[in-house]
């Protein structure tokens, strides 16, 4: 027990064990140099009487024993003492001195030995050698005052900050597996992110440069057709990674039980025709209410948020009105998304009671045909026009012609009929192509998402830019299908944005593996509570004027905190996977740098084969299938209601 009583007796302990070993010290210099104290008439009969007992002590025979013994009650003393720490105090300098001091004060004796005189002789030697003595007690007190803890080491709180990682690779048939490096206790180590389990559903976050498509993205592809799924690539800076995927079949088509085939959607340089309506595909009228609020809220993104209004709800219906009706008319013969967009722009009178014909929609046409009979033609406008004049943007000879073919179907995963399908998508044109990517999207979703298919993966670069209305029952349902969904997002406040914050928050959160390179902001906070946290060491240090008090504790900190996050590398990823119960995973968070093979990259991406050409289209072409549908058109309208002579 630390009293005051005890550290006085200490302190008293202390003082007269320093005093001790001066007493010896002026002993020894009175002994040695007694000649010279003769001289100067500084000895006296009585005081050398009583010296002479203490001079037969077997230490005083040897001046180097006598000298060791003060030197050796001198650190005594100096141990037990407890100064005051100094920050600024440094070990090489007091070493030196304390060298120093020794080294003269044993040294000193060679003055002995001189031919001087024996005053001057006396003088020199107790002056050298108590030079010596206070120079080593200086350095050494000045030792017992360093600060032992080197707090200002680790300013960033880098090794604090460190865990241990999954090290093993946990491959399986459906795995993805990226080799990293991540420190740990002031050591790099290998490391690996497994994400065994990509039917979970997969978020890749990162700013622009953080390395999403290059470090992840490509990765994924690549290993997942080398497993043999079927995939759904949407690549919104078309061919960054259609390319790699065309390449990827190429070396890997034979690890499918059926041959695969791949097929490419492109507006500017067109490959492929795609009905994405295909009248087969729709079994009833849900389907097609689906496709157009897709298709209406993909190309009027603010209607995101205001789902549920009546100039909102009144749109879709119409348009899904006229696809049902198209679906229905000659066993879909003209159902395609440009004979939809030509059918809307027909005038009130002769479209309604072309609709009329069909009793089905009877229900989604009626509250139009009110206002239209009840002359409420501003509320009409209101209803239908927002309609006609989004799907104006649309009317490109390229789109229709696209978007009327149907060289393929849109179910990937067809055991029977294997497929990869690229869409591209143009930055420059991205409001009026990703509203028709994303209803090809939303159909293909409605044929992947059913049971005893082909394992398969939906990539999603940039998936803010395309529309997807819910895509948190795929992620929640699609997983007993084998349908694993990987969305590239650059931020959560894009994601926001462009989806509302409810969406927003439900992707963020349903998703079981997270691979985040750099963000900021609100996503690095949510990212680093859901990393939770690790025990830390926290020192301390309190120096005030009479002591210094030294604190080591621990406490639960944040095992990524924000601020890292938002400081990653390019290539340095931080994140989460899910693991499942056949295979567990105890180590699920990670910070780490994913390794990429640069060079082998390089030369792998320099040698690969170019899409190839798959037709070619012409300026007629384009035109002649454009005013084929505006034919087609009038030819229903003037079959069904002839006009009167």
């Amino acid at each position: 027990m630390q009293t005051g009583e005890n550290e006085q007796a200490l302190r008293k302990i202390t003082d007269f064990t320093r005093l001790l070993a001066i007493v010896i010290l002026l002993l020894h210099f009175y002994f040695v140099c007694y000649q010279a104290f003769q001289d100067l008439q500084l000895t006296h009969k009585v005081t050398d009487r009583i010296l002479i007992n203490i001079y037969k002590l077997p230490f005083f025979k040897s001046s180097l024993m006598t000298k060791g013994i003060a030197m050796l009650f001198l650190v005594v003393s100096l141990v037990a003492t407890k100064g005051k720490k100094d920050e600024n105090m440094t070990w090489p300098r007091n070493i030196i001195y304390a060298v120093l001091g020794m080294v003269t004060y044993f040294a000193s004796g060679i003055i002995l030995t001189t031919t001087l005189t024996t005053t001057a002789k006396a003088f020199t030697y107790i002056l050298i050698t108590s030079t010596g003595f206070l120079m080593f007690i200086s350095a050494v007190s000045k030792m017992f005052r360093i600060i032992k803890l080197n707090l200002s080491r680790d300013i960033f709180n880098r090794e604090n900050e460190t865990f241990p990682q999954e090290e093993r690779k946990l491959e399986n048939e459906y795995s993805i597996n990226l080799p990293a490096l991540y420190a740990y206790r002031g050591k790099e180590r290998k490391s690996w992110i497994n994400v065994i389990n990509p039917f979970r559903g997969s978020l890749v976050l990162g700013t622009p440069g953080a390395g999403k498509s290059y470090f992840v993205i490509r990765h994924i592809i690549t290993q997942h057709i080398k497993k043999g799924f079927s995939m759904l690539i949407y690549d919104f800076k078309f061919d960054d990674l259609s390319v790699i995927a065309y390449n990827a079949l190429l070396k890997h088509a034979g690890n499918y039980s059926k041959k695969p085939s791949i097929w490419f959607i492109d507006f500017d340089d067109i490959k492929h025709r795609c009905n994405p309506l295909d009248p087969e595909r729709m079994e009833d009228i849900t389907d097609a209410m689906e496709s157009a609020r897709t298709f209406m809220l993909g190309l009027n993104r603010e209607w995101i948020k205001k789902q549920g209004d009546f100039f909102v709800e009144s749109p879709i219906n119409f348009i899904t009105a006229l696809i049902w009706f198209l679906k229905k008319y000659e066993q879909g013969r003209f159902c395609t998304l440009p004979h939809v967009i030509e059918l809307a722009q027909v005038e009130y009178d002769s479209l309604f009671a072309l609709l009329r014909q069909e009793p089905e929609i009877e229900v989604l046409i009626n509250p139009f045909i009110s206002a239209w009979q009840n002359d409420a033609t501003d509320q009409l406008e209101g209803q239908i026009a927002s309609a006609k004049i989004s799907m104006a943007r649309l009317v490109s000879p390229a789109l229709y012609y696209v978007l009327s073919g149907n060289d393929f179907t849109l179910d990937l995963n067809n055991p029977e009929e294997p497929k990869v399908i690229c869409l591209g998508n143009n930055p420059l044109k991205q409001q009026v192509y990703g509203a028709v990517l994303s209803l090809y999207i939303s159909r293909t979703i409605k044929l992947v998402n059913q049971k005893n298919k082909l394992k398969s993966n939906l990539i999603f670069d940039e998936f803010p830019t395309i529309y997807f209305n819910n895509i948190d029952s795929l992620i929640a349902t699609a997983r007993s299908n084998k349908v694993a969904t990987t969305l590239a997002v650059q931020d959560y406040s894009q994601l926001k944005k462009d989806y509302g914050r409810e969406q927003a928050e439900v992707i963020m959160n349903i998703v079981g593996n997270i691979i985040s390179g750099q963000v900021t902001g609100d996503t690095a906070k949510q990212l680093s509570e859901r990393f939770g946290k690790i025990m830390q060491e926290r020192q301390s240090v309190s120096i005030n004027s009479q002591d210094t008090s030294v604190s080591k504790s621990t406490q639960l900190e944040f095992a990524i905190p924000a601020s890292k996050i938002s400081t990653l590398s390019s290539g340095e990823f931080v994140g989460l996977v899910a693991d499942d119960p056949d295979n567990k995973i105890d180590l699920k968070v990670f910070h780490n740098s994913i390794i990429n093979d640069h060079h082998a990259l390089k030369i792998e991406s320099d040698n690969y084969r170019p899409i190839p050409e798959i037709r070619r289209v012409d300026t007629d072409m384009l035109m002649a299938n454009y005013y084929s549908i505006k034919s087609d058109i009038e030819q229903i309208l003037n079959k069904e209601l002839p006009h009167e002579d």
